[in-house]
């Protein structure tokens, strides 16, 4: 229960700061050079969740890093649809992707792919350099 602990404080710090520098390198395709970056409070618990790709991370490890970024985006995107729509029934969903053509139901953007499986696979460092400490 500890490492579980452990890893979903770290997964959510390290979700957080990608996205804050994701945002932030958005801003500047804007011209935007500030480069002002931000996210909400709500996305720590639900980048903390990546703790629980774990055992998906010991189930794929022998598999080529694509096959396992695939996967952990999948699941990210799972993730990302179930807390979306319980966010969005209370109308407190800090991201809306209806002015994306590859959204779904607002929720969810399928041209994130690559995003996700670079942040799939960096959880799974960060999950399997806890492990083995």
């Amino acid at each position: 229960m500890k490492k579980l602990i452990h890893n979903f404080i770290h997964c959510g710090i390290l979700g957080w700061c990608l996205e804050i520098t994701f945002t932030a390198l958005n801003s500047f395709r804007r011209r935007e050079f500030k480069l002002t970056g931000n996210t909400s409070i709500w996305m720590f618990p639900i980048y903390g969740m990546a703790s629980f790709l774990a055992p998906v991370c010991k189930i794929v490890k022998k598999r080529h890093f694509l096959i396992r970024g695939i996967v952990y985006a999948f699941l990210i995107f799972l993730g990302e649809f179930i807390t979306g729509s319980l966010l969005m029934r209370k109308e407190i969903c800090p991201w809306d992707y209806c002015r994306s053509k590859w959204n779904i139901k607002k929720i969810v953007r399928l041209d994130y792919i690559p995003c996700w499986i670079f942040a799939g696979l960096l959880f799974e460092r960060l999950i399997k350099e806890s492990d083995e400490l």
